[in-house]
This record gives C-alpha cells, sequence and structure tokens, in this order.
C-alpha cells in the first residue's frame, strides 16, 4: 500500500511542477508590459479614441480616461466588463482632454487635480495617453490607481484600485 502512496504522490508532484512550469511559461508569453511617463497637456494633439472607464456611482474612485491614438496599430481592450466603459472614435486631442476631465471629475472625492501620462510602446513611441484622478481626502496617496498596460497583439490595460487605498477603504 505504500508504494502505490508514494507513486501516486510522485505522480502528483511531477504533475504540480509542469502545471507551474507551464503557467510560468505561459504568463511569460503573455506580452510586455508598457510604461507610462508625466506629459503636458500642450504635447497631446492627434485624434483619440477616447475609453472613459468607471464613474459607475457616486464616490467611486476608479477612474480614467484613455486616449487610444487613433493611428495606433494595436487596438486598446479593457480588461473589464463592457457596461464599465464607454468608448468615443475619433475625437480630437483638445475635446478629448475637456472630456476626459469632465468625466473623472464625477468622484465626490476629487480634488480637481489630475495626472496625464503618455503610454509608451516598446520602441519608446506614444501610443496614447491617461487622464487619472488625484484625491486629497485620503491619507496614503493621491494616486488611488495601479493600472498596467500589456502589449500583447492588442494593448490589454487592467484597472484597479491600489491594494493599499482598498484596505484604507474597507476599514
Amino acid at each position: 500500500m505504500e508504494i502505490l502512496s508514494e507513486g501516486y504522490s510522485n505522480t502528483v508532484l511531477k504533475s504540480f511542477v509542469v502545471i507551474l512550469l507551464f503557467l510560468g511559461l505561459n504568463a511569460c508569453a503573455r506580452g510586455k508590459y508598457l510604461k507610462t511617463e508625466e506629459v503636458k497637456t500642450s504635447d497631446v494633439t492627434g485624434t483619440f479614441t477616447l475609453i472613459m472607464y468607471g464613474c459607475g456611482y457616486h464616490g467611486d474612485m476608479d477612474n480614467v480616461a484613455i486616449l487610444a491614438g487613433e493611428d495606433a496599430q494595436r487596438p486598446f481592450e479593457i480588461f473589464a466588463p463592457e457596461f464599465s466603459y464607454r468608448i468615443k472614435k475619433n475625437v480630437a486631442a483638445r475635446d478629448a482632454l475637456k472630456e476626459a476631465e469632465r468625466f473623472i471629475g464625477c468622484s465626490s472625492r476629487i480634488n480637481q487635480s489630475f495626472h496625464l501620462a503618455k503610454i509608451l510602446d516598446g520602441d519608446g513611441n506614444t501610443i496614447g495617453y491617461e487622464l487619472r484622478p488625484l484625491y486629497s481626502r485620503l491619507s496614503a496617496a493621491s494616486d488611488v490607481l495601479d493600472i498596467s498596460y500589456v502589449s500583447n497583439g492588442k494593448v490589454t490595460v487592467r484597472i484597479k484600485l491600489k491594494e493599499e487605498i482598498e484596505r484604507q477603504l474597507t476599514q
């Protein structure tokens, strides 16, 4: 009976190692994380697809507006249910920024200041911009969002509150 148990345990262990190895390799193959850099409003030019995420309720904090370049070779995809964001295509830079600012100003916790950053592809080219609100009534941080951009044929965007903000709000 012990031999059967030992053989079974060895098979389970090997299977577990194979699964972990597969998951690790799969994670590496999912794409490249893109960087963002702060930028001035005057640097934003062109025509954009405006993606407005959040503002689902009064006081919602995970709100962001993304200006995806219309000429970008990789489409932007939000990793969230479709009801959590809206899209407007072919919006001029000035109009996109005004609408984005108005949109992310929906929260009752906002300080009416914003952070604007350009989204860079793997070669350092600007492929879009993000506009996120900054909050003043929180002790932990004024920037509460954890946003990642992953390039894998398209740009997958994941948006969530930072963990320390989540903890602060649930205490």
